[in-house]
């Protein structure tokens, strides 16, 4: 028992002398380059995202004519009274055969005061657009007041005429006719008074214009 007391103290101070002698472990010393680095990372990875800049939504640009008062479709447009619209009187006899672009016939009605046909025809290579008129006069209820007016308009061979009808409600009107590329066009009106054709004709064909 005394011996082991005595070993003990010994044990200890051997221990304690060891690890005064043993060699001193240091902890690395980052370079303060990289802990700038590290801490900026951190910095900005902590930053909220930006929300994504929506871009403008393009809005059509402003038509340079305006469009009340014109029909535009088949590749055409041509101008009508504000208070009137065109129909497709084809569609209107038969739907399974609309107007299209080499063919169609259109209808605008203020009853009893005015009454316009608008037809077309596709016609390559013609000049003269006295036939299309022909087809739209009514041979029952027109009848021709004088001879053709034919006139060059804007590159256009145009005809008109003065017309009264048997229609008692709009016994005057005119009707006309024109080739612009490929089509042949006739226009008809149904007036109460016989001066008010002309300038019904003249307002739809500076507004008219094909493709």
């Amino acid at each position: 028992m005394k011996k082991t007391a005595l070993l003990f103290p010994n044990l200890c101070l051997i221990l304690l002398l060891m690890a005064a002698c043993s060699p001193k472990t240091t902890l690395p010393t980052l370079d303060p380059n990289i802990q700038i680095q590290q801490a900026v990372a951190e910095t900005l990875a902590a930053i909220p995202t930006a929300t994504p800049y929506t871009p403008p939504t393009p809005f059509p640009s402003a038509t340079p004519i305006s469009l009340a008062g014109v029909f535009c479709e088949y590749q055409f447009c041509i101008g009508h009274p504000n208070n009137m619209a065109f129909y497709d009187h084809m569609a209107a006899l038969n739907q399974l055969t609309p107007s299209a672009y080499n063919n169609g016939f259109l209808a605008a009605y203020q009853i009893p005061t005015m009454v316009i046909n608008f037809i077309w025809l596709q016609a390559p290579g013609t000049s003269d657009p006295q036939f299309l008129l022909e087809t739209l006069l009514d041979d029952q209820a027109d009848t021709k007041n004088g001879t053709f007016d034919v006139k060059l308009i804007r590159g256009m061979n145009v005809m008109y005429v003065p017309i009264t009808t048997t229609i008692s409600e709009v016994p005057f009107g005119a009707i006309a006719a024109w080739t612009c590329g490929d089509r042949v066009f006739a226009w008809k009106v149904y007036t109460p008074q016989a001066e008010t054709a002309g300038p019904l004709f003249e307002e739809a064909l500076a507004r008219f214009t094909c493709n």
